[in-house]
């Protein structure tokens, strides 16, 4: 294969065809149905996945084929069936992203906005752009990339669901579905992650699992003036705060449930070590901290670990709390908070789940209402050994395409779907990389994709296919 000729492809897709396109998909509103239930009224994942399904057609890559798949009741995706280029293996490699994105959410900077795409130093503004709307792009570029440099390929099928944002909740169905026509899956490629700098290419080794529940804790049917309720009624904030003692400890942040804490691996633990000497200061270098804030630990490896390897919880929503030009005299009838658990890679989430519903519902102060909705829960992943071949490659990418040698990150995010794609198929390697940076945003106001270091992942990707399709 003509590295030249894979280089010369990719910066020229990206340059003349992919920034134009993907600048026109951030300007769709694809809310992932979890944020809007009317999602298929409103009919923005549709349009995202014909957006990018016409795109990949305009391509018109030698025998492939797209189908938008739609189970009754669930999100669409869209599949893309790209056949092997002279390769006669039976052995399928499947590409997944996602064309679903988070809340649009306030407070974007001079200029930009969540579906306004801005082409600004190097960088491409919007919701979906790094998260990840370019995985699908990607995907296509590194196919063609290959074919031009006259390399080879397996079948390749990249597979773009709606629901990831969600938590992937429609994935198990379709992998059923799909399982006979996906066929003896040996490797997969995930563009949905990123890593500590833009310098090398990371790739995530493990992700975090997670488990997220709605708790209202319910007093009165009705607010009452707090001068006379005060003393008699229980506050319903002082017993939603009980019940998060028993869960955290508010002094260090430490989550108190045991179900959610495993033993680090001997191996993953090396390698954060090596991640943060390659990159010092990254993981609180992109923190856009306020004052004199200070990390939970000042021991780098520390807070690596626990953004990779350890339970945390966050308070991420709540409901019966005014705004305080709003908030009068009155002892609110309920509190509600939305408690978001990041768990260890290898913890099961649905003991995890479980044990949280016994701490928030058993003994509840003064016999009060305590009330559980929307509860969500997914195991994380920890990677299959790399097979000499995959380590090799990313060798070689690492210094051709990037000058800096590959390192690994233990994602505190939660993809869903590799645990499902890594239970379905135990055999494959596994590439889970992305363009994400520290600061890129993602799920915040000013998201933005790193478009350089887009295209030499889509180059690095490139390389990975054409070494795989020699193995067989």
């Amino acid at each position: 294969m003509d590295r030249s000729v894979v280089t010369s492809t990719v910066r020229a897709l990206w340059d003349d065809d992919i920034v134009p396109s993907l600048s026109q998909l951030v300007a769709v509103p694809a809310i992932s149905p979890a944020f809007d239930p009317a999602w298929e009224e409103h009919g923005e994942l549709a349009a995202a996945i014909e957006h990018v399904r016409l795109w990949i057609e305009s391509r018109a890559l030698p025998g492939a084929t797209l189908e938008v798949v739609q189970l009754a009741g669930r999100t669409p995706l869209l599949l893309v069936d790209v056949p092997s280029s002279g390769n006669s293996s039976d052995d399928t490699v499947l590409l997944y992203g996602h064309l679903d994105k988070q809340p649009p959410v306030g407070g974007w900077g001079e200029g930009l906005g969540p579906w306004t795409p801005v082409l600004r130093d190097g960088r491409l503004y919007g919701r979906g752009s790094a998260d990840d709307g370019y995985s699908g792009y990607a995907a296509i570029a590194a196919i063609e990339a290959v074919r031009a440099a006259g390399g080879s390929h397996a079948r390749c099928v990249v597979l773009l669901e709606t629901g990831e944002e969600s938590g992937s909740p429609d994935l198990p169905a379709y992998l059923e579905h799909l399982s006979d026509r996906l066929g003896r899956v040996s490797l997969v490629v995930c563009l949905d992650s990123g890593g500590s700098d833009y310098d090398r290419m990371w790739l995530t080794t493990s992700l975090r699992g997670l488990v997220q529940v709605t708790a209202t804790v319910r007093v009165l049917d009705g607010g009452l003036h707090s001068g006379m309720a005060s003393g008699i009624v229980p506050s319903s904030f002082r017993i939603a705060r009980v019940l998060l003692d028993r869960l955290e400890n508010s002094e260090t942040g430490e989550v108190l449930v045991p179900e959610m804490h495993v033993e680090i691996p001997a191996g993953r633990l090396a390698e954060v070590r090596e991640a943060v000497e390659a990159a010092p200061g990254a993981l609180w270098g992109a923190v856009p901290r306020v004052g004199d804030l200070r990390p939970m630990s000042d021991d780098e490896v520390e807070l690596a670990l626990n953004s990779g390897w350890r339970p945390t919880l966050s308070v991420t929503g709540a409901e019966g709390l005014p705004l305080p030009d709003d908030a009068g005299n009155v002892l609110r009838p309920f509190t509600t908070l939305v408690l978001s658990f990041r768990l260890p890679p290898t913890a099961d989430a649905a003991a995890a789940l479980e044990a949280v519903k016994q701490k928030l519902t058993t003994d509840v102060p003064y016999g009060a209402t305590v009330e559980l909705t929307r509860v969500e829960f997914a195991d994380g992943w920890n990677a299959p050994e790399l097979a000499p071949w995959l380590s090799q490659v990313l060798d070689d990418a690492g210094k051709d395409v990037f000058g800096a040698p590959w390192r690994t990150v233990s994602l505190g995010g939660s993809i869903p779907f590799m645990g499902l794609l890594h239970e379905a198929y135990p055999d494959a390697q596994f590439v889970v990389t992305g363009a994400v940076g520290p600061d890129s945003n993602c799920h915040v106001p000013d998201e933005w994709l790193h478009l350089a270091h887009a295209a030499r992942i889509t180059e690095a990707v490139a390389l990975v296919l054409d070494s795989h399709s020699k193995q067989s």
